[in-house]
């Protein structure tokens, strides 16, 4: 039996025929079914724009289900139970008159769940919709991002959702925040005194973090072209993984005081001036290459593309922290499409032993690293220096990992998709893995600092081949300072 319980609700999903839907949402909340984490009495509503017969809507779910779960984890008992629990209504989300019919598929539910799986334009008329047919008191409101492409717009977004839900009942999603790994990221650091004491600017070197997509734009030209790497990908993803591997302990496990934390240490970032920003952060496109051995093509001749577009898929820069913890550590952070494998890692490099006593040749070797890697397989190691075995090797040194790969570690245990966990966490009420609203405005008020700086300086993206890890000057970024990026082949 699930350690685990979870109270009934109806699960209203708005945007129920869209591909995160379809790819991530249907499975994800399968799963939680075949694992037994929802309720007997847990119905979910498929809600979506598209007219038509309701059985066709509901087969072409169950088809996408098949589709995106592994053929091993399906059981139809379990399949049966779910399409059972599902049904699907056509709602246009701007017309205050089809929500009445969607009151009615409620009915006395205690809690509603409503997940809003559409652009974040009309987050605002869905609220104030459920709030005409008195549904937002006893709903939790889940927002998917991007929410705005700026401070401006996403206040804008998150004052209109403001006016009919509370914080508490706020759910801001960033995928990232649900996977194993990063929610590891918590215990590793403190529950653990063998970290938690080194974790400072007196023992780490540099931080590094990457997260590196092999696909390119993958159809989504239109929303990619206005959005860029620092938007889609930093804004949200990195600076998230940022603030877990920099915030200080929290008084408690609460959602609001891990979030203190975090704001603490986005308010805590070093502005970009024109000087750092020349020398500190490197745009680049990617431009014809080769991925897994077959030739791509470029950023500008991709389906629909605008040939003069200047619009960045890769970022890498430094990022610097002002306060007692970290003055004086950089953070790497690198993220862009078109790379030579899909990667999502951080490296933590400690500093060297103050006095070295080893044969001179071996220095370069001497150098502590905590791997925490988040995809292709989550996992985590620390690599350290031994001495090589055998009697001829005298005091040669060796660099191994002490390893914790959760694939390997938990053969009987599924490592659940990040949606499975926040699906769950939202059931459950529990907000410590969503984004609270200074979040938000904290990391983009950073950010349109960098893009405004960009705009100022004329500053266009630097070509990059398509399987590469990014321009040169990505490489002089960090050589400058006498490192290197971990791993790079």
């Amino acid at each position: 039996m699930p350690l685990i319980t979870v109270e009934p609700c109806t699960f209203a999903l708005f945007g129920a025929l869209g591909d995160l839907a379809l790819r991530k949402l249907f499975p994800a909340l399968y799963q939680l079914d075949q694992a037994g984490l929802l309720h007997a009495d847990t119905r979910i509503l498929a809600l979506a724009r598209e007219p038509g017969d309701e059985q066709q809507h509901l087969a072409n779910i169950d088809s996408h289900l098949r589709r995106f779960v592994p053929a091993a984890e399906l059981n139809e008992t379990v399949v049966t139970r779910f399409q059972a629990r599902l049904s699907y209504l056509h709602v246009d989300f701007l017309k205050a008159d089809d929500y009445v019919a969607l009151a009615e598929r409620v009915g006395d539910a205690e809690t509603m769940i409503a997940y809003f799986a559409t652009p974040a334009s009309v987050y605002g008329a869905i609220c104030e919709n459920l709030h005409s047919v008195n549904l937002t008191e006893r709903t939790r409101a889940v927002l998917e991002k991007p929410i705005g492409h700026d401070l401006a717009s996403s206040r804008t977004v998150n004052d209109a959702v403001a006016q009919f839900f509370p914080e508490n009942r706020v759910y801001r999603i960033d995928h990232y925040l649900g996977k194993e790994t990063v929610q590891n990221l918590i215990a590793l650091r403190f529950a653990n005194s063998l970290f938690e004491t080194q974790w400072n600017q007196n023992h780490i070197s540099h931080v590094e973090i990457t997260v590196a997509e092999q696909v390119g734009i993958e159809g989504r030209w239109g929303y990619f072209d206005q959005a860029g790497q620092l938007r889609d990908m930093i804004q949200n993803h990195l600076l998230q993984l940022l603030c877990l591997i920099a915030m200080d302990p929290p008084s408690d496990l609460s959602a609001d005081s891990i979030r203190d934390e975090k704001v603490k240490v986005l308010k805590a970032l070093v502005p970009f001036t024109p000087e750092r920003l020349a020398t500190q952060v490197v745009r680049g496109q990617y431009i014809a290459g080769y991925s897994e051995g077959k030739a791509v093509p470029g950023y500008l001749e991709e389906e629909n593309s605008n040939t003069q577009s200047d619009t960045e898929t890769f970022v890498a820069l430094r990022a610097d922290i002002r306060n007692w913890r970290w003055a004086g550590v950089p953070f790497y952070l690198r993220t862009g499409k078109r790379m030579p494998q899909k990667l999502s890692q951080i490296v933590i490099h400690f500093k060297e032993p103050p006095h070295y006593i080893f044969a001179p040749e071996q220095r370069m070797q001497i150098s502590n690293k905590l791997i925490i890697r988040l995809q292709p397989d989550e996992g985590i190691s620390l690599q350290v220096m031994t001495k090589d075995q055998g009697l001829d090797k005298g005091m040669q040194l060796r660099s191994g990992p002490l390893k914790l790969d959760f694939s390997d570690t938990y053969r009987s245990a599924r490592t659940p998709d990040a949606y499975e966990r926040l699906l769950l966490e939202i059931m459950r009420g529990n907000q410590n893995l969503f984004v609270r609203k200074d979040e938000i405005e904290s990391a983009w008020q950073w950010c349109d600092q960098l893009i405004a700086g960009w705009k100022k300086a004329g500053d266009a993206p630097k070509p990059y081949a398509a399987g590469s890890w990014g321009p040169m000057s990505s490489i002089a970024l960090i050589t400058r300072d006498g490192r290197s990026w971990y791993g790079d082949i």
